[in-house]
Formats: C-alpha cells, sequence, structure tokens
C-alpha cells in the first residue's frame, strides 16, 4: 500500500537523522583506529588515515561552501551571514551544518498539518545537496579508508577489534550512501516511477557486489608494493580525468570549480561507475566495467607472482574466489536492474514528495535543485525530458 504524506515525511526524517548517525560514526570509527596506530607506534598508519579523512573533508567544504555561494536565496529561505558561513567551512564543519539544516527543514514540514509546496521543496532541495555530499565523501574518504585496513590487515596476517569496528562502520556507511543516492536521483523526475524497495534492493546491491572486488585486489596491491600503490591510482586517475574532461561535465557553477567535480568524479571511477553525461551511457559503461576488469586482474596476477610476501596467503585463497562470485553475481544484477527496474516510460506525477516539474509561474518560485536533476538527467536518459531543470537563464537555488 503507498504510504501516506505524513508517513513519508516521517520515513525521510528519520532517515535523515540515521543518515547523520552513519557519518558521526564512521568518523569516530577513523579517529578511534587512527588513535590505536599511535599508540601501539604505528605512526604512518595513523597518518595515512588522517590524510584521507583531511583531504576528504577539505573537499567536502569546498563543494558545500561553493554551491552555498552560488545559489541564490531568498526571504523564504534565507542563508546565514557569508563571515559565519566561511568560519563553519574553515573549522570543517560545513557538512554537519548541512545536516542539521536539512534535519530543521524535515522536522518543520512534518510538524505542518498541510505542509506547503515551498517549505517541502526546499526541504527536497536540501536534501538532494546532502545526498551528493555523503557519496563524495564515500568515495573520497570510507572507500579508500576501507581498502587501507583490508592492505593493513592482509600486510600484518592479522585484524584488530578496531579494525573490525572500522571495516563495519565503513560498509555501512557505502551502503547508506549508495542507497540514499538512489533515493535522491529519484526525486529529481516529477514523473516518479514507482520503484519499490526491491528495485532499491537490487541497485544497491550490483553497487556492493561490483565495489568490494575492487576495493579488495586494491588493497591486496598495496599490502603487495606499498610503494607503487600511489603510481598506481595517479596513472588511472589521470586517465579517468582526461575521460571525465572529454565528456564536458557542467555541474559546478563555474569553470575552475568544475575541475574540482571532475577530480572527484574521476576518484570515483578509479572504484566504481559513475556516470556524468548525456548519450551513449552504455557504451561508456561497458568500457570503464572492461577497463576496471582487466586492471583488476592484473592486480590479481602481481599477487600470484608474489604471494610469498604476504602472511595471509591462506586468507586470500578464500576471499579472492568469493571477490569473482561477488563480480559474477553484481554483474547479473546489474543487468537485470537495467533490463527490468530501470525507468523507461513515462509516469504520472507523484504529489506526495519530491521536486515538483517547472510546468507554470507559481512551480518556478519553488526550489529547484539543478545539480542533482542534472545527473537525474544522465541516470534516467529515457527520462530525461522529464528531469527537473531550471529553464534556460534560471540558475540552482531559490527563485
Amino acid at each position: 500500500m503507498p504510504w501516506s504524506p505524513r508517513a513519508v515525511l516521517l520515513r525521510d526524517l528519520v532517515l535523515g537523522i540515521l543518515g547523520t548517525l552513519a557519518f558521526l560514526i564512521d568518523l569516530g570509527a577513523d579517529l578511534w583506529a587512527a588513535s590505536q596506530y599511535v599508540l601501539s607506534g604505528r605512526y604512518l598508519w595513523a597518518a595515512l588515515v588522517l590524510a584521507l579523512l583531511g583531504l576528504a573533508s577539505v573537499a567536502l567544504q569546498l563543494f558545500s561552501w561553493i554551491w552555498l555561494r552560488s545559489d541564490v536565496s531568498s526571504p523564504l529561505a534565507p542563508k546565514p551571514p557569508g563571515r559565519h558561513l566561511a568560519l563553519l567551512h574553515l573549522l570543517q564543519l560545513g557538512y554537519l551544518y548541512r545536516c542539521v539544516q536539512g534535519l530543521q527543514q524535515g522536522l518543520l514540514v512534518w510538524r505542518q498539518e498541510v505542509p506547503s509546496e515551498f517549505d517541502v521543496a526546499y526541504a527536497d532541495f536540501l536534501s538532494l545537496d546532502i545526498s551528493m555530499l555523503r557519496l563524495f565523501e564515500t568515495f573520497l574518504e570510507t572507500t579508500p579508508q576501507l581498502t587501507l585496513v583490508l592492505a593493513i590487515i592482509l600486510q600484518s596476517g592479522s585484524a584488530e577489534y578496531y579494525q573490525w569496528v572500522s571495516i563495519c562502520t565503513s560498509f555501512v556507511g557505502i551502503s547508506w550512501a549508495l542507497l540514499d543516492y538512489h533515493r535522491a536521483l529519484r526525486t529529481c523526475l516529477p514523473a516518479k516511477p514507482l520503484l519499490g524497495v526491491g528495485a532499491s534492493v537490487i541497485y544497491f546491491l550490483w553497487n556492493l557486489l561490483l565495489l568490494w572486488p575492487r576495493v579488495l585486489v586494491v588493497a591486496l596491491f598495496s599490502a603487495l608494493f606499498p610503494r607503487y600503490v600511489a603510481l598506481h591510482f595517479l596513472g588511472l586517475w589521470l586517465v579517468f580525468l582526461f575521460w571525465v574532461w572529454l565528456q564536458g561535465t557542467d555541474f559546478m557553477p563555474g569553470p575552475h570549480s568544475e575541475w574540482l567535480y571532475r577530480a572527484t568524479v574521476a576518484t570515483i571511477l578509479y572504484f566504481s561507475w559513475f556516470n556524468v553525461a548525456e548519450g551513449h551511457t552504455r557504451g561508456r559503461a561497458t568500457i570503464h566495467l572492461v577497463f576496471l576488469l582487466n586492471d583488476s586482474l592484473l592486480l590479481v596476477v602481481a599477487w600470484a607472482t608474489q604471494s610469498a610476501w604476504l602472511p595471509s596467503g591462506r586468507l586470500l585463497q578464500s576471499l579472492l574466489p568469493a571477490a569473482g562470485i561477488c563480480f559474477l553475481l553484481g554483474l547479473a544484477l546489474r543487468l537485470a536492474y537495467y533490463c527490468w527496474l530501470h525507468p523507461s516510460r513515462r509516469w504520472e506525477p507523484d504529489q506526495v514528495d519530491g521536486t515538483w516539474g517547472l510546468r507554470s509561474l507559481e512551480e518556478r518560485q519553488l526550489p529547484q535543485n539543478r545539480r542533482m536533476a542534472h545527473l537525474a538527467k544522465n541516470f534516467f536518459p529515457k527520462l530525461r525530458n522529464e528531469a527537473v531543470l531550471p529553464w534556460k537563464g534560471e540558475v540552482n537555488g531559490v527563485l
């Protein structure tokens, strides 16, 4: 049975709270692991954990700050003074500020008997940016942290209790970001396909099952050749950065900030698929899959020729076949999703939750998140004409 409007609002509010808690728990687990490395005298490992945290946090603050500066404000949705926002982002609190702001707006909408269209649309506007930032944080920090922890375990041949906590929180963070991003893309369509729980689970599973083998083989290469993994990442990252540039992305408000987005997407492509442009999506996804598969096979061959270097050889003999099975299962689920569950036809508008299409002057005065609508247009190519995109000449934000 379809959810009632108030149940949908309460569900969104609870999901926002859980997402914020998952981010804080994952952050706490990483800081705990870094402190344990310092106490045990493993300063290099602690430095790597903190470096990944710091770089990802700076990137997130830059995205948040640039978006806030470019978004248009209105009396109904005022922004704090620029100095306060600058101080928050300088203190690396910009993302948490957005989470608190989104929760406040969600609570405001839920407490209204009949929520206004503007309040609901503004809550969607805020949650879309939070979902995008959470996805960036997942591939800039959580996934590399998971790779680092697995590499340390493979190299040492044993796992400490805090490392298991870090692995569990990383998987929860990655899972949550993937599901939340998929849900966020859906709210950008005024004619939303009726994707149920099953479709979301399949989407989540094929992403996770294809991501896990990639993380394992990169961790394996890092454990074997810790001095060369940076060169491996840099080489592939430059290739992906050039590929993204060739696709002519137009996600950020300015040409200089666009390179920050392209660099982030190149990092995501090192681990997983991410669509950034219209047209020929199937061909680009196939090229990316074959490229990553060949690279992963080369990394496995490197392990096969140097397996005596690692004390965890027996563990790998069971992990690598399991990773191969996960890859095949993930590929099968991916094909099933795009064959039967991906939106492919016109749908009736949904007036319960999400953002409204630009069909009238009144609707044009609602907050519109151009950034996520643009990605939704790429993700749902057959529905590109129905994505909620601002009219030509309009900017992202509250009009």
